[in-house]
């Protein structure tokens, strides 16, 4: 085995990584305001509406990314080897989409969760399913549910951190496996990639908005802003726009 060969693995991992970093960075401080403009815009809508509208958006947002990819592969003149350096742009949509819908389900939730670590242990419980949620509950408890544990309680960073680090490792092995046909789907010739490409990252965006009601559970009847329940039929109060 050549070290190229023998470093890929940590080398994925590290991209992975980067990627949500990059992701839970960016989007924390915006996830307020994307999930305010669409209580603004649909104001009857109860929580769980919401949460619909989210999940509708992020599956078709990742369609289409996928869809792209095997495009690209299909034009004549581009050739795979643009298509692949198109993947590793499609990889890195779908994991950053991913994570604005688990911050975004999780502000629905009322679960407010600031710190970096924290939001990355979020989006990388909802991305595993099961599995990830069960080894943050390992960590930091499972009263009331371990995600909303991340919206308050003192919580040992260094855990978290080591904690992060299992489950990237994790995610990369779980969804390098899954990836895998999709990546040669897309590769295909006469636009079937296209095709391939769209309905393979759907099915993947699927297991993640599963995992994510899982996770979650069921959604709040009411909204609460403030400490205030609100009904859930009413629209924001003026000072919450």
């Amino acid at each position: 085995m050549t070290d190229t060969a023998r470093n890929q693995p940590g080398k994925a991992v590290e991209v992975t990584g980067g990627i949500l970093d990059r992701a839970q960075r960016l989007q924390g401080p915006a996830v307020k305001k994307y999930v305010a403009s669409l209580r603004r815009k649909y104001p009857d809508d109860s929580p769980a509406q919401i949460i619909e509208r989210l999940e509708k958006r992020y599956l078709n947002a990742v369609t289409g990314s996928g869809g792209a990819v095997g495009a690209a592969a299909a034009v004549p003149g581009v050739g795979t080897m643009t298509a692949f350096g198109a993947m590793t742009g499609d990889t890195a949509f779908f994991l950053e989409a991913s994570a604005l819908l688990a911050l975004s389900v999780a502000e629905v939730h009322g679960i407010g969760v600031h710190e970096t670590e924290r939001r990355k242990a979020l989006v990388l419980a909802v991305a595993l399913g099961e599995e990830g949620v069960l080894a943050l509950g390992r960590v930091v408890g499972t009263r009331g549910g371990p995600l909303r544990r991340l919206g308050g309680a003192a919580l040992p960073s260094g855990a978290i951190t080591r904690l992060n680090k299992t489950l990237v490792n994790k995610l990369v092995r779980k969804y390098a496996i899954r990836r895998a046909p999709l990546i040669f789907g897309k590769l295909m010739p006469a636009g079937i990639g296209a095709v391939i490409g769209g309905a393979g990252s759907r099915a993947l965006g699927r297991k993640i908005v599963h995992n994510a009601r899982e996770a979650f559970g069921p959604a709040p009847v009411f909204w609460v802003l403030d400490a205030e329940v609100v009904g859930e039929t009413s629209p924001l109060p003026p000072g919450s726009r």
